[in-house]
């Protein structure tokens, strides 16, 4: 046996053990439940046999029965509260397999090389992630598991390749033993037991097939132990105990019905403390076997994968917050957020000496025409980020639309532009802040905001003024936006339908992964003089909106991209000193004294 297997085999050993002891605290539990029954029987034995007679132990007979009773009672309650709950499931987009044929292909290839049971179904994340899920409970298995039915993931439900419109249900079950258990102990229902396998969508459009292949080999090798009678028994009771939790702390429960759930509540997290350590390290032994077991498949290749993972996720964040966030916050949602991927990180690797080798990768086969209709599949993907990054609505609406990426510049950043420019010039009147000198005083100009701004008082008295005036502008407005999507937010609640897969999460506000903190007063003051300026010079100049895919929106002078607007805007915000600003003006040709059209 190599040292490979002892690795692998040892891992599997102590994960068992874990599990073994999580369901003894089950047992010790169950048992405690059941001790004044036991206690009540062994008296009520020695009664009927002439034993421990008397009115003391007749007091004592009926007194215990009655404890047990209660006991009894309690314990079914915690167990019925427990069984029922709802475990929380990841909101994915599932794959069906006529929607990816090749991926379950390349899946069951992974599988039968590691030698373990094939997952039940493959769904994909709008995250830079990859794992194992159990959706083997009944509330998992019907209702609201079909994400995304509705919306943009309804062209997913037509055609030959009507790619994601099966739930998590939909498994890898076709093949002669495609879904079969391997080995002697695995039991028979592995198809219906084994986990579903959850893909980060970024890989998909970044990654070479070879290369996912790689990654997905040790979470597809975590199969094996999932399908394992201990540990999949050791994992539904923590989950089951996990989910009371989340049950018990919901909002909006009656005094009815909330004290009962508060109690099994309350039990259920005395028994997860101390589940806590065992169910820990048992996951840890399941990783490390696991990753040992896959050491045998594409091992060199892994590497090499691993950074195109790290290359990945720094382009996802980047992508999310410099590019998504601004047409989120005008209620758009881009609906190609994995091409938008593949632009960044190509553009990364222009810039950035280290990463030049990564673009040779690009001229082979990428893991994305593993999908039938890999542009149906982003676009359900992007829409199920925006709700988990934003908070948006399910479903396109009038003050939710999706934007094509050449649609960009003037769907969102001229219009960013010009909301905030408008915003701004309100907040002026608001303080009274006359208009600047001009041929008909009545139009906006930039002329007026650098006066404010730079003018008697310095930088403490109407740049806090203003800066405070926009910031409760905008809070107001976000506040005022409908559910389902406004000016300037997505829509901060649910806003979805009955079978919207976020509701498995329970009815904690949106979005579940806020990108960033709130920002500050300077912050949106900066961001608001700054969209003047670009306003400014896309009227009087000749400038155009843009997209940079690392950076965001963009202003572009002459078809480049102008990013020293930062400093100059920020010397007026900050210190009142006009100077850089109106230097910067004069070299691009801007008008300040020249109206501005705003929204």
């Amino acid at each position: 046996m190599s040292g490979t297997d002892v690795g692998e085999e040892l891992g599997a050993r102590a994960a068992q053990a874990r599990a073994l002891a999580l369901l003894r605290i089950r047992s010790r539990a169950l048992a405690v439940a059941i001790l004044p029954a036991a206690v009540a029987v062994v008296l009520f034995a020695a009664d009927a046999q002439g034993h421990l007679a008397g009115p003391a132990w007749d007091a004592v007979r009926w007194t215990v029965l009655g404890v047990a009773v209660v006991v009894l009672l309690v314990t079914v309650l915690v167990a019925v509260s427990v069984a029922r709950a709802r475990p929380a499931m990841s909101p994915t987009v599932p794959v069906s397999e006529e929607g990816a044929p090749d991926l379950y292909r390349l899946v069951r290839d992974l599988a039968d090389r590691l030698d373990v049971p094939a997952p039940s179904a493959v769904a994909l994340t709008p995250d830079c992630d990859s794992w194992l899920e159990d959706r083997t409970h009944r509330a998992l298995r019907k209702g609201p598991g079909a994400a995304l039915r509705k919306g943009p993931g309804a062209a997913l439900r037509k055609g030959p390749g009507a790619a994601l419109r099966k739930g998590p249900g939909a498994a890898l079950r076709k093949g002669p033993g495609a879904s079969l258990p391997k080995g002697p102990e695995a039991p028979a229902e592995a198809a219906d037991t084994a986990p579903v396998l959850v893909i980060g969508s970024p890989f998909l459009w970044w990654m070479r097939v070879a290369e996912l292949r790689a990654v997905l080999a040790p979470v597809v090798a975590g199969t094996g132990p999932s399908v394992h009678p201990d540990i999949a028994a050791a994992r539904r009771f923590v989950r089951g105990l996990d989910a009371a939790i989340a049950d018990a702390a919901a909002p909006g429960r009656g005094p009815v019905r909330g004290a009962p759930l508060a109690f099994a509540g309350w039990v259920a997290r005395l028994l997860l403390r101390a589940c806590r350590g065992h169910a820990a390290e048992m996951e840890r032994c399941v990783a490390a076997a696991a990753s040992m077991r896959a050491q045998t498949v594409d091992y060199g290749l892994r590497i090499a994968a691993q950074e195109q993972v790290g290359l990945a996720y720094a382009g996802w964040d980047r992508l999310l917050t410099r590019v998504a966030l601004p047409a989120w916050r005008m209620g758009r949602w881009p609906s190609r957020l994995d091409a938008g991927v593949v632009s960044a990180l190509t553009e990364l690797s222009r810039r950035d000496r280290l990463a030049d080798g990564f673009a040779l990768r690009l001229g082979e086969r990428p893991a994305c025409d593993l999908l039938e209709e890999p542009g149906a599949a982003d676009e359900a993907a992007s829409l199920l980020a925006a709700r988990l990054f934003h908070g948006g609505p399910a479903e396109s609406g009038p003050g939710w639309a999706p934007v094509d990426w050449q649609q960009y510049p003037d769907e969102v950043v001229d219009r960013k532009w010009r909301s905030e420019a408008a915003r701004l010039h309100r907040v002026l009147d608001t303080l009274g802040v006359p208009r600047a000198s001009a041929a008909d005083p009545a139009v906006p100009t930039l002329a007026r905001v650098m006066e404010h701004l730079s003018g008697p008082g310095g930088p403490g008295g109407p740049g806090e003024a203003l800066a405070a005036g926009i910031g409760a502008a905008v809070a107001r407005e976000e506040a005022e936006a409908p559910v389902h999507g406004g000016p300037e937010q997505g829509g901060p609640g649910h806003g979805g339908a009955a079978d919207d897969p976020l509701d498995l999460w329970g009815p904690g506000p949106l979005p579940l992964f806020p990108l960033q903190p709130p920002r500050t007063g300077t912050e949106l003051l900066a961001d608001h003089v700054a969209a003047m300026v670009c306003c400014a010079a896309v009227d009087t100049a000749g400038a155009a909106p843009g997209l940079d895919w690392l950076d965001g929106p963009a202003l572009l002078v002459g078809g480049e991209r102008r990013a020293d607007l930062a400093a100059p805007v920020l010397s007026l915000v900050e210190d009142g000193d006009p100077d850089p600003l109106l230097n910067w003006l004069a070299e691009v040709g801007v008008r300040s004294d020249k109206p501005v059209r705003l929204v």
